[in-house]
């Protein structure tokens, strides 16, 4: 068997005896189960210390039943902290550390020659749902513009997949198909097709994607309405997948578009410093068993379009039926199928937009929080990979974990009545010791990317220079301390109510910079400020020493009205591009495929 069928196979010889590797043959897979046991171990330690710690602080004056919920609590709450401190830690050594990161973590990218011809079909496929069709429109235009001036345009056909329910939105989306379609006659294969019912939501379209056309192409770049990529990019993942017939998702790293948002601009500013490390940090180990996260990838067809159907849940309920979070399972069983699963950590032109306000953040988070809690009944799927069950309750375990904390903080205010006391003195130090390291490892991530940035030569100019990236910073700080509280515990509640029965519908998500009046937010945010005055009432009147302590949740409860409206000003917005606070290297430095967005959004706006 030559070498290169050894590849193919998985195997690799080396010193007369065959060793395992991935199924592209790129990584050994003895090396990624010691990687493994590595973070395995490193998250039990850290979890068995601060878990041990937490309970004889709670045994202080006697274990009471208080004490074993609250217990039970940080057992749940912890875990998601931990994983993320560690998976930055990690990251950054591989960025700045004696080794090379592409080597070490992802070395099916070096396979692939910059200038390789594009020989695959690939069908660019986006999933509408009652969106703004122009702005949708004007971000395929500007990438097929983009591909056909590449000269690899030839190789790409389009389509647009319309679960539009909304008659007059639905007449838009024809009427721009129907121009673009005039315009790019000659060359260019464009397709729209809408459906009358949105059975299984965006997995059914794509699903239905797949039986009309799928035989037709070999990979299909997946885009969400606010979805954009660059030429590069796009050339970059379809080459890369062109190299290993085994790979079988290749997830790209997302970054958020430029926005004039305020609440968008400061949550893309912490997101885009922080994951490059926590990225890095995760697929080191992860490896070929990576996240999909529905958009901004390419997907090897075939076998996706045999192995990667999702179950309709049986029985009634929130929990039943089709699921929402697809891009996980697709992801699991995409590598049951023997085809790896990887994202690829380097920043590049593949964009996203976030929600513009606070109310769109959190409804988008409920679609969320109610398909990962689907994922109950997906972790029993037989033939998984034990690395894929991991990530299936590790999904689950994010809004659970949000759901533990909240729940945390209302049984800590309870503890004012709790009457046991204990003749020695409560032991502060530890408890100030626990509090500032669970503070401090949750900032890991945020702190590993700011480091990343102040280490490469040239970053902080792209960010704007190191005041601006100091102020952002700050600003962004504030912002997640005010942001988690309220988001857990609209989590919380839903979780509550799903428990009902409760439970969300799949609509189209705003897109654009709006502001927020205080009516929509006192609706939407009244229950986190209910919470927030009654735990801090609680306080007052019978524990005023707890009160520091409290003060950064408290405080976020409290002003979740305000915080909502400010952060969705326009004004601010405005005022924080003038300053350059929170601005991303795109707006400092707009590559050139943001400029051709730019150009068909102003075409389209007339």
């Amino acid at each position: 068997m030559s070498l290169d069928e050894n590849l193919a196979e998985g195997r690799f010889i080396s010193a007369g005896r065959a060793e395992c590797r991935t199924p592209t043959g790129v990584q050994s897979a003895r090396q990624l189960t010691r990687r493994r046991v590595v973070v395995f171990t490193l998250i039990a330690a850290t979890y068995a210390v601060l878990v041990a710690l937490f309970a004889h602080l709670l045994a202080h004056g006697g274990f009471s039943l208080l004490d074993g919920l609250l217990l039970a609590a940080f057992c749940l709450s912890t875990p998601w902290t931990i994983l993320g401190f560690w998976n930055a830690l990690i990251g950054l050594w591989l960025l700045h550390g004696p080794g090379d990161a592409r080597r070490s973590v992802y070395p099916y990218a070096t396979r692939a020659a910059e200038e390789a011809p594009i020989t695959a079909r690939v069908a660019m496929v986006m999933t509408l749902r009652n969106e703004d069709p122009a702005r949708a429109f004007a971000r395929l235009r500007a990438m097929e513009s983009e591909l056909a001036a590449s000269g690899a345009g030839e190789a790409f056909a389009w389509f647009v997949l319309s679960d539009t329910t909304r008659p007059e939105i639905a007449a838009q989306e024809e009427n721009l198909f129907a121009a673009w379609q005039a315009e790019r006659s000659e060359g260019a294969s464009l397709h729209y097709r809408r459906r009358t019912s949105n059975e299984g939501f965006k997995a059914g379209n794509i699903r239905d994607f797949l039986e009309r056309w799928g035989d037709a192409h070999d990979f299909m770049l997946v885009l969400d309405a606010d979805s954009f990529l660059g030429a590069d990019a796009t050339l970059r993942l379809v080459r890369i997948m062109q190299a290993h017939p085994r790979l079988g998702i290749l997830q790209s790293l997302v970054v958020g578009l430029p926005s004039r948002s305020p609440f968008a601009r400061i949550f893309q500013f912490g997101m885009r410093h922080g994951m490059r490390s926590y990225t890095m940090g995760a697929s080191w180990w992860a490896g070929d068993c990576g996240p999909y996260w529905g958009h901004n990838a390419v997907i090897r067809i075939a076998p996706f379009k045999a192995h990667c159907q999702l179950p309709v849940l049986p029985g009634k309920g929130p929990l039943a039926g089709h699921v929402l979070s697809h891009d996980q399972i697709e992801a699991v069983l995409m590598r049951r199928a023997g085809f790896e699963v990887r994202v690829l950590p380097e920043e590049m032109d593949s964009f996203e937009e976030n929600p513009p306000h606070l109310t769109e953040f959190t409804r988008r988070d409920l679609r969320w929080c109610q398909g990962n809690m689907q994922y109950w009944r997906l972790l029993a799927l037989p033939g998984l990979k034990p690395m894929s069950r991991f990530q299936i309750a590790w999904a689950i375990l994010m809004y659970l974990g949000a759901f533990a904390w909240m729940a945390f903080v209302a049984l800590a205010a309870l503890k004012v009545f709790d009457t046991e006391r204990a003749d020695a003195p409560f032991p502060a130090a530890l408890g100030l010791t626990l509090f500032a390291t669970m503070f401090a490892m949750s900032l890991a991530p945020k702190v590993a990317g700011l480091l990343d940035v102040l280490l490469r030569a040239g970053e902080r100019a792209r960010y704007g220079g190191s005041a601006r990236l100091a102020g952002g910073a700050l600003a962004e700080f504030v912002f997640s301390v005010l942001l988690g509280p309220v988001v857990a515990f609209r989590i919380a509640l839903f979780m509550i109510g799903l428990a009902f029965g409760r439970t969300v519908t799949w609509e189209a998500q705003a897109r654009d910079a709006e502001r927020l009046s205080w009516r929509t937010a006192l609706a939407g945010l009244w229950p986190q400020f209910l919470f927030g005055a009654s735990l801090a009432a609680l306080l007052a009147g019978f524990a005023p020493g707890a009160l520091p302590w409290a003060l950064p949740v408290l405080v976020a409860l409290l002003a979740a009205v305000p915080f909502a409206v400010l952060t969705a000003e326009p004004a601010l917005g405005r005022w924080l591009g003038r300053t350059g606070l929170c601005a991303t290297p795109e707006e400092v430095f707009p590559t050139t495929s943001l400029t051709c967005l730019e150009a068909e959004q102003a075409t389209a706006r007339g």
